[in-house]
C-alpha cells in the first residue's frame, strides 16, 4: 500500500510541476513587471517543493525498508510500560528508554540496528526530530 501512496504522490508532482511550468509561461506572456515576478517565482518555487517532496519520499521508503528488515529480524523495541492512548511513551518513562537506546547506539557506533531502534524509540516520545536524524544516521550506515 505504502509503495502504491508513494507512486500516486509521484504522479501528482509531476502534474503540479507541468501546470506550474505552464502557469509560469503564461505569466511571462502577460509581460507585466508583476506577472514576470510571478513566473519567476514559479520557476524557482515549484522545482524546490518537488526537491523537497522527492526528499521525503526517499526517505519515508528507505526508513520502510530498514524497518521491515529489523522487524523481520525480531530487532524492533518492544515498549515495556503502558503507552498513551496515542501510542506514544508516558513522559517519564520516555528519558531511561531513550537513555538505554541512545547509550546502545554509541556503543555500536557502526550498526545501522542500534541507530534505527534509538529513532523508533524516540518516535515513541515524540521526538520527532531526533528521531529523524537518528533514522537518517541508520540510513547512511545501511549503506556503508
Amino acid at each position: 500500500m505504502s509503495r502504491l501512496a508513494v507512486a500516486l504522490m509521484g504522479a501528482a508532482l509531476l502534474v503540479y510541476l507541468a501546470v506550474a511550468v505552464w502557469l509560469a509561461v503564461m505569466f511571462f506572456a502577460v509581460g507585466t513587471p508583476v506577472s514576470i515576478g510571478m513566473g519567476i517565482a514559479l520557476i524557482v518555487l515549484a522545482p524546490l517543493g518537488g526537491w523537497a517532496l522527492v526528499r521525503e519520499m526517499v526517505f519515508g521508503l528507505q526508513a520502510d525498508r530498514l524497518g521491515r528488515t529489523l522487524d523481520a529480524e525480531g530487532g524492533m523495541p518492544e515498549a515495556e510500560t503502558e503507552l498513551t492512548p496515542s501510542g506514544r511513551l508516558r513522559p517519564e518513562d520516555a528519558d531511561p528508554m531513550i537513555a538505554r537506546y541512545t547509550a546502545e547506539a554509541e556503543s555500536a557506533r557502526g550498526d545501522w540496528r542500534a541507530r534505527y531502534r534509538l529513532g523508533v524509540v524516540q518516535d515513541a516520545a515524540g521526538r520527532r526530530k531526533d528521531a529523524r536524524a537518528s533514522i537518517r544516521e541508520a540510513i547512511r550506515l545501511s549503506r556503508g
